[in-house]
């Protein structure tokens, strides 16, 4: 099997689902019962915490553990726009977020918040300037993703945060879940940051959003007041401590294996300019090492997925929450790419154990599989 969708999700360490079912088994006591059992759970809930604010640079108070990236961005996005309503209504963000950002924005729409959003160009990318002139005295707040789950383009979003210190009503939220382990983001740049488990080889259903110190929040789940009275809900305490393990061990691979990351993406786009009639939308600059986005105008996206599937590669179109849907990527849309090209795209998304035999015999069969479906179709 080769593996190409790991923007979708991860395959998780063999480490991460022992310790996952080391928790589960002999440390399952509730981590806010009074007993010893709930005692020995809070304490690898506070030492996951304090390990997760280490390896990200942050105190271990701003480490908000939730159920993934989607309740992140919904917690950073509605929690931080509603706690200023009294401030101001208006929010900036951009034309190629993800759909958990994009709808959260929507609903608070309803709620009256006027938005701004900034469309990018070419490449997928906005510029401080944009941000700079589309602020006014309303806005509260600012969500912009680092690295798009699609094409892999990088927004200068560490720019974006020195330049918003000096507007104190607006927060600034970073979608750094496509990123993390693969794009450094420094978190003293920006107020609220999102993170899902199962992108960095932990389990689906755990996610962590960072709150910096200062970051006012309303809560969107009412309760028993876990998670500093932010979320409540029985905390997941296997999933927590698997998802440390997971964050520890992918960002020491990407200290040590990030330029062989980048080595492979320029390898695969090398060979995929040489291929008559692929049109490449990621870029070789500004753009994360492991996402690779282009398409074959006239063979549709899943008969080229469903083609390689037969041999055992997995890739995708879009992102994995619309892959199922008929219209093009709103992502590509943005970008001026044509609706034939969108609808003929294909994301491969690689990890640290990615090699480059698998993008070899990949290109191989995708070219053979192009071959075909044209001789099929004329």
């Amino acid at each position: 099997m080769i593996y190409l969708d790991n923007s979708a999700t991860t395959k998780p360490y063999k480490e991460v689902v022992d310790s996952f079912l080391k928790v589960s088994t002999e440390y399952f006591g509730n981590p806010s019962s009074l007993h010893s059992l709930g005692g020995e759970a809070e304490m690898l809930l506070n030492r996951s915490r304090e390990t997760i604010a280490s390896l990200l640079h942050v105190h271990h108070k701003e480490v908000i553990f939730t159920s993934g990236g989607t309740e992140s961005n919904n917690l950073a996005v509605k929690g931080c726009a509603l706690s200023k309503k009294n401030i101001g209504n208006h929010i900036i963000t951009t034309s190629i977020e993800h759909p958990s950002v994009t709808n959260a924005i929507k609903d608070l729409e309803k709620e009256g918040f006027e938005v701004t959003v900034l469309p990018v160009n070419k490449e997928g990318r906005i510029t401080k300037k944009q941000v700079e002139e589309a602020l006014t005295k309303e806005t509260v707040l600012v969500s912009i993703i680092h690295v798009n789950n699609e094409t892999g383009a990088i927004q200068p979003v560490e720019e974006i945060g020195e330049m918003l210190k000096n507007h104190l009503n607006a927060s600034f939220h970073v979608d750094h879940i496509q990123g993390i382990g693969k794009v450094p983001l420094r978190m003293d740049t920006i107020d609220l940051c999102s993170l899902s488990a199962h992108k960095f080889h932990g389990l689906k259903g755990n996610g962590i959003l960072i709150a910096k110190n200062g970051v006012k929040l309303h809560p969107i789940l009412s309760g028993g007041d876990q998670e500093w009275t932010l979320r409540s809900g029985t905390e997941n305490v296997a999933g927590i401590v698997s998802m440390t393990k997971a964050l520890r061990m992918t960002l020491e691979k990407s200290e040590n294996h990030l330029s062989n990351l980048l080595q492979l993406k320029h390898y695969l786009l090398d060979e995929l300019e040489q291929i008559k009639g692929v049109f490449i939308h990621s870029y070789r600059n500004q753009s994360a090492p492991h996402i690779v986005n282009f398409s074959v105008p006239g063979i549709k996206s899943e008969v080229l997925v469903h083609a390689l599937g037969t041999k055992n590669i997995y890739v995708s179109t879009t992102s994995a929450c619309s892959s199922k849907r008929k219209a093009p990527s709103k992502t590509l849309t943005a970008m001026g790419v044509t609706r034939a090209q969108a609808e003929s795209a294909i994301r491969i998304s690689m990890t640290y154990s990615t090699t480059k035999e698998e993008i070899r015999l990949f290109l191989q069969e995708f070219i053979q599989a192009i071959t075909t479906i044209k001789e099929v179709t004329r």
